[in-house]
C-alpha cells in the first residue's frame, strides 16, 4: 500500500483504530499511524499535507 491508496488506508485505519474520531486526529499522529499499518510500504518523504487531508477525509467518510 502506498500514500496514494487513500481509501484503502482509510479502511485499515478505521479497523486498527476504531476508538479514534478521525475528525480530532492531528497530522503527526495520522502520518505515524499510516506508516505503522502492516501493509503500508512507501517512503515517508512522499507524504504531504494534501495527502494527509485526503486520508483524514476518507477515514471520516469510512466511519460515517
Amino acid at each position: 500500500m502506498r500514500w496514494t491508496d487513500i481509501n484503502e488506508i482509510a479502511v485499515e485505519l478505521a479497523e486498527f483504530h476504531p476508538e479514534i474520531d478521525p475528525q480530532t486526529i492531528n497530522f503527526v499522529d495520522l502520518m505515524r499511524w499510516v506508516l505503522a499499518l502492516p501493509d503500508f510500504d512507501d517512503d515517508p518523504k512522499h507524504c504531504g499535507e494534501k495527502l494527509l487531508e485526503a486520508i483524514q477525509q476518507a477515514w471520516i467518510d469510512e466511519v460515517e
